[in-house]
């Protein structure tokens, strides 16, 4: 039996990798957004939707990060509920966002085939 410490959770990869750069098009242009595979980050967020919070919202705001892995929205910036005068995030926008998502959470983007 293997005592729990960090060095042996980092041999055991149990910490999540950097995030993964894709590349969506949306109304005209290109954007690189990375994606932070699930985490700690990706449980508080689901966390707060069984809160109450928007589910897609959280997991999105939990997931869409930097390169350095810092987020790029709150929950409110995509709802819309941080400035009223902006509105929610793009339909579209949202949809490519959570694909994006749904493609490094099921490894597509890590080279795996899809079955």
């Amino acid at each position: 039996m293997t005592e729990l410490s960090i060095a042996n959770l980092k041999k055991a990869k149990a910490f999540t990798a950097r995030p993964v750069a894709k590349e969506i098009e949306w109304a005209g242009s290109r954007f690189t957004c990375y994606v932070r595979p699930l985490s700690y980050q990706t449980a508080v967020g689901d966390i707060a939707a069984h809160r109450g919070a928007d589910p897609l919202a959280c997991r999105i705001a939990s997931s869409i990060c930097d390169a350095e892995g810092k987020p790029v929205f709150t929950v409110n910036d995509i709802t819309g509920e941080d400035d009223p005068e902006k509105g929610a995030l793009d339909p579209d926008l949202t949809n490519l966002l959570l694909i994006a998502i749904g493609e490094v959470q099921n490894g597509a983007a890590m080279g795996k085939k899809k079955r």
